[in-house]
């Protein structure tokens, strides 16, 4: 017959497990949204040529992260301004990451090569990197610093060739 302190112990122990599943559970259902001011989370990706990039490894630059699609209407409004945007920032310092969420890798690859897109491009059909960030709406940019932190997120379509962003960008990345 098992004793009375077995018992309290074996209770005390499934009142442990009971919170800890509790606990766990609770956090699948915690959003995570970056702002600016935080941490971007690391990431890892392949780009379409083939390079290997992570959120550290720029030498420095500022780090432009664009969440995209080619089903996405504003993102293809965007795209010309942000592709602008690059070519006139990629001596400053400045280095454009575009990672699109497409899942039909045949419509991505023809959207590419019809486009012409200047800055670096990646596939993520998962989401899993936007999903980090807590990006569910697209286009979604993050402007990145050379510490790893978030500057500035924008939610929504900007346009990259407006003076006043560009002079923003610029400063950022000299700092």
């Amino acid at each position: 017959m098992p004793s009375v302190k077995t018992d309290r112990i074996l209770q005390a122990a499934i009142v442990a497990c009971l919170l800890l599943m509790a606990w766990a559970v609770s956090r699948m259902f915690v959003e995570t949204v970056v702002v600016a001011g935080d941490k971007a989370p690391a990431f890892s990706i392949k780009t379409d040529n083939g390079r290997e990039i992570t959120r550290d490894n720029f030498g420095g630059k500022l780090l432009v992260l664009n969440f995209w699609a080619t089903w996405c209407p504003p993102c293809l409004e965007e795209l010309p301004s942000l592709n602008q945007f690059q070519r006139e920032l990629a001596g400053s310092g400045v280095v454009v990451v575009g990672v699109s969420v497409d899942q039909n890798v045949k419509a991505y690859r023809a959207f590419l090569n019809r486009a012409k897109v200047a800055f670096i491009t990646a596939r993520d059909p998962e989401a899993s990197i936007p999903s980090q960030y807590g990006t569910y709406q697209y286009p979604e940019t993050y402007i990145i610093d050379n510490q790893g932190r978030v500057v500035e997120k924008v939610i929504g379509v900007r346009d990259w060739t407006d003076p006043a962003v560009i002079s923003r960008v610029k400063a950022l990345a000299a700092s």
